[in-house]
Formats: C-alpha cells, sequence, structure tokens
C-alpha cells in the first residue's frame, strides 16, 4: 500500500533520465515568469528586456480600451460565467461576441471556445471520424495534429505548402472509397516560419475532388487581410468550410472561435466536447475580445503598423545575413540550426537585453533551431534599432553572421 511520501521508482526513474536528456540536448524548456504585462517591454528577473517573444501583435493585451471593459463586465456580470454553454454558461456576452466573430470573418455564424487549442479539439473531431481520412500539412500546429488524432480518422500528411502533393494525395483518398468523408487543413501563417498557405490551389483542388477545408488562422486574424485574416486576404470567405482563430494572440485576450455556415456551428454547439463540458469564457475575456474586435473592425491603423515593424526589423535581419528562412509576415525566425548553439544565441541576446526565446524540437524540426522574433504594433523604431544592434553583436561573437 502507499503510505504518506510514496513515489513510484519507475515514474522517478523515467522522469530523471528523461529530464536530464533533454538538459543534455538542448532541448529543456526554461520558463521565465514576467514582473509585469506582456508588452513591447518586459520584466524578468528585474532586467529590462526588448520582448520579441510574444505573439500580442497588435499591442490589444495592454490597451486601456479591452481593461475598461474587461473592468465593467467583471462589476455586472462577475469573474467566472459559472456553468457551462448549454446549462446556463451562456451570457448574453457571448452570443453578441459570436455574432460580431461572423460579421468580422464574414461567415453566417461562429462559435467560441475557451482556447485556440480546445478549438481544434473541439471542432475536428465534432466532424470527422473513424470512416473519414483528413489531409494535413506536415507542419501544421500541435493543435491540429491532436484534433485529428481525437476525430480517429485516417491522417495523411502531405509534404508543407507542396499542392503536387496534396493534389495526388487528394485523388488518391476519395478515389479509393475507403472514406466518408476527406477533409483538408492546414495553418493559414505557419507560426514558425511565418509563411503564408498557398489556400487558393488549396480550394481548387478542394472543390475537384469534394474535400471539407478547415483553415487554423490563429496567426492570421489580426495580421492578413486587414485584420481580418488569411482567407479575407485571398478573398476566399465563402469557399472555407471551416475558419478556426483565437481571440489570445492579435486580439490580445485568450479563447478560440470557429465561424463558418450556421448548420455547421449548430452542430459544433450540440457535438464539440469543450464547448458542452467546459465552463464558458469569463465575462471580462469575452467583454474584452468583443472591444478589441470592434476596434480591427473600424481601423487598420494597428495592422497597419504591425507591418510597418515587422517589414523594418525583417530587413534589418536580413541585411545582417542572417537566414530569416521563407517568411512572408512579421513572424521572423533567425535559424541557427543546432539546439545546442540556439539556446546559447538565445541566452547571448537576453544577457544584451533581447528577449527572443530558442525555439527547438520537438516545436520545429531537429536541426532547425531558432530565435522566433515577433514584432508587435508596439514596439517603437529605437525599440528596434536596439534589438538589431544586439543581434548583430551575438551574431558577430558566436561566427552566425
Amino acid at each position: 500500500m502507499r503510505g504518506d511520501g510514496f513515489v513510484s521508482e519507475k515514474l522517478a526513474t523515467f522522469l530523471e533520465q528523461n529530464i536530464t536528456e533533454l538538459k543534455q540536448k538542448g532541448l529543456y524548456n526554461v520558463i521565465d515568469p514576467l514582473q509585469g504585462a506582456n508588452g513591447p517591454m518586459i520584466t524578468i528577473a528585474g532586467q529590462q528586456l526588448i520582448n520579441l517573444s510574444s505573439n500580442n501583435y497588435l499591442g490589444l493585451a495592454t490597451d486601456d480600451r479591452l481593461k475598461q471593459k474587461a473592468k465593467e463586465a467583471i462589476d455586472q456580470y462577475g469573474v467566472g460565467a459559472g456553468a457551462v454553454r448549454t446549462i446556463n454558461g451562456t451570457l448574453e456576452l457571448h452570443i453578441q461576441l459570436e455574432e460580431k466573430l461572423a460579421q468580422f470573418k464574414q461567415t453566417e455564424a461562429a462559435i467560441a471556445y475557451q482556447s485556440g487549442f480546445n478549438c481544434n479539439m473541439a471542432a475536428i473531431s465534432a466532424v470527422m471520424d473513424r470512416h473519414d481520412a483528413i489531409l494535413s500539412d506536415e507542419l501544421n500546429h500541435a493543435s491540429i495534429i491532436d484534433g485529428c488524432r481525437l476525430s480517429r480518422a485516417k491522417v495523411i500528411r502531405f509534404n508543407h505548402a507542396d499542392m503536387d502533393d496534396l493534389r495526388a494525395k487528394a485523388k488518391e483518398a476519395t478515389q479509393s472509397g475507403q472514406y466518408q468523408k476527406v477533409m483538408v487543413i492546414t495553418d493559414g501563417v505557419f507560426s514558425m516560419d511565418g509563411n503564408i498557405a498557398k489556400l487558393p490551389e488549396i480550394v481548387e483542388i478542394a472543390e475537384q475532388y469534394d474535400l471539407i477545408t478547415y483553415v487554423d488562422d490563429a496567426h492570421g486574424s489580426g495580421v492578413l487581410g486587414k485584420g481580418a485574416g488569411t482567407v479575407k486576404h485571398f478573398g476566399l470567405s465563402d469557399r472555407i468550410d471551416f475558419q478556426m482563430g483565437t481571440l489570445s494572440k492579435a486580439i490580445g485576450v485568450v479563447g478560440g472561435y470557429v465561424a463558418g455556415k450556421k448548420q455547421l456551428i449548430d452542430w459544433l454547439k450540440v457535438r464539440s466536447r469543450p464547448f458542452l463540458f467546459s465552463t464558458s469564457l469569463t465575462p471580462a475575456d469575452t467583454a474584452a475580445s468583443l472591444e478589441a474586435l470592434e476596434i480591427l473592425m473600424n481601423s487598420t491603423e494597428l495592422v497597419d503598423q504591425l507591418w510597418r515593424n515587422g517589414d523594418y526589423l525583417k530587413q534589418g535581419l536580413k541585411k545582417l545575413g542572417y537566414d530569416i528562412g521563407m517568411s512572408e509576415t512579421p513572424i521572423t525566425p533567425c535559424i541557427i540550426g543546432d539546439e545546442q548553439q540556439t539556446q546559447t544565441f538565445s541566452q547571448r541576446l537576453h544577457e544584451l537585453g533581447v528577449y527572443a526565446k530558442a525555439i527547438v524540437f520537438p516545436t520545429v524540426p531537429r536541426g532547425t533551431g531558432r530565435a522566433r522574433n515577433m514584432p508587435t504594433a508596439a514596439h517603437t523604431k529605437e525599440m528596434l534599432d536596439q534589438a538589431l544592434s544586439v543581434y548583430e553583436q551575438v551574431g558577430k561573437e558566436m561566427s552566425i553572421i
């Protein structure tokens, strides 16, 4: 019998061996708590740093307008919704948010979830099952991968952004007679490389082979399409079945959503498990998200500033001689390669006042370690110039540039 203080020896051995191995390979992630808000400048252990690791693209996470709406919502509705959406956890704010999201994404309806990760777990498995197949880009986000696994559908990976490979696999899957439904799923913007999915070609293939289309636009919403996202950027709002997005990146709060046809959203509300079994978004988060959407729908000022800053940093890093991969968006990786060297590089940036977190396996493929830079609309030119100066110093010290 287990007494007080009992620890499984097998568990202890497993943890010790695997954590030690991760540290030796440069794959162990150290979490740095922030002493204050996640803005363009952050404080860690008393040190002020230029923050290039946040997904707070538009600076809305610290925007006074959102903070005020959140405070008002707490006063009126309390700090929690108190139940799942299908019992009595649906506040009028949730309905307003979903109506606003549908307008934002130019769809008939939308459904809000507690996180973007929850979205993909919920929506994919609510529609796809073991009788179906999913064509998934090999660099899709972990939440897509897990959502596909949960559905029990056959997952067929296609080479990243390779339309010839997608077409061949779509033809094989649909003509094999093995599957009732076939879905193609892709990130709109790939978060580690900053490149954009080839949505026009994907839609063309999908329509040829009657594929369900699913776009995870977590890093495209609020960034592309004057803020409305990757689908709007390509003018495809009426030709994509699922538009998934988050409320935690450019929107600046927390949560996620799926936008699409009303019948699809009705189905997700009765069959997607996180909607049915998890307490709904807090009143403050819902109200703040509504305010963020209002700001984005009424002005492109923040989006325009984000792109100016992104282009400025990208050009500066490229001029210094860094490998920034195939980025087409403000997301700008500096690809170092070796995991240990990447960790050392990131740590040296940190010491000199720039916070650009090392991204290594399993988040990116082995041998493609990088410092991933996320300039925001809130950064000043002076901040970016200082960051570039530090990048130049560290790059030369380590013989990377």
